[in-house]
């Protein structure tokens, strides 16, 4: 039997790198986007032509019916690939970030952040939870920002704070029926996108954060998520998983 994906957000960075390690798994992968659809399409090219099965399907986090829009996409996907609108693997990435100064965040920036970060993973587990078998995974990306403090994203750290959450509850409701839950926390990550990962010295000084000694990677990150996903994982479940290469040890 092909087991089933979804993960948010995976037209690129790590949402991208895990899409392709589940599908190197065998896993039917959606790729879920908001806005770059060539990414999208990119990426299941990418799965298709290393053998793999994937399909894109589009939603804007925070937009009217974006919940139904996700799993409308997700379920007539789903049956015309296998038949059945079952889900194995459900992977909350999608995320955006926010940096300012405290006083500087405006109620409609808070806003956004939990929508997309926080409120939208809770109603997309609620969602699924019709779709997912006895022994399904969901993995939740938060960040390693919930671990130290910056003051420029305390917004970003609050709506990553509660993803974790999730995992710790849903993780007890869920247990009953073999269902695992767990967050994944990265560190210091070179997305793919962001230009300050190309400056030599700050990468330098970046990788000196990490026990490790470099920036980690996004498929450093998919091969956690891989593990959580797959059948070894079975006896770990509402677990916040370090994902930092050991940045910022006491």
């Amino acid at each position: 039997m092909t087991k089933t994906a979804l993960v948010t957000g995976a037209s690129r960075g790590i949402g991208r790198a895990v899409a392709q390690r589940l599908a190197r798994d065998g896993a039917l992968v959606a790729v879920h986007y908001a806005t770059e659809a060539d990414a999208a399409d990119e990426v299941v090219k990418g799965i298709e032509a290393d053998g793999g099965q994937a399909f894109a399907l589009r939603s804007q986090f925070g937009a009217p019916g974006y919940v139904d829009d996700l799993f409308d996409a997700l379920e007539s996907g789903l049956k015309a690939r296998t038949g059945t609108a079952e889900l194995h693997i459900l992977v909350n990435n999608a995320g955006i970030k926010s940096v300012q100064e405290p006083e500087d965040v405006t109620a409609e920036q808070l806003d956004e952040l939990f929508e997309v970060n926080s409120k939208a993973p809770f109603l997309i587990i609620q969602r699924a939870l019709g779709l997912l078998p006895d022994g399904a995974r969901i993995i939740n990306i938060s960040s390693g920002i919930t671990r130290f403090g910056n003051p420029q994203e305390i917004g970003y750290a609050m709506s990553k704070g509660a993803v974790e959450q999730l995992s710790l509850h849903f993780a007890k409701h869920l247990g009953p029926r073999g269902i695992t839950i767990n967050s994944v926390v990265p560190g210091v990550t070179d997305n793919g996108t962001e230009p300050v990962f190309r400056n030599p010295e700050i990468r330098a000084h970046l990788s000196e954060m990490a026990a490790l000694k470099r920036v980690g990677e996004t498929t450093d990150i998919a091969d956690i998520v891989g593990f959580l996903a797959g059948a070894d994982a079975r006896w770990i479940t509402g677990a916040l998983i370090n994902a930092s290469g050991g940045a910022l040890l006491d």
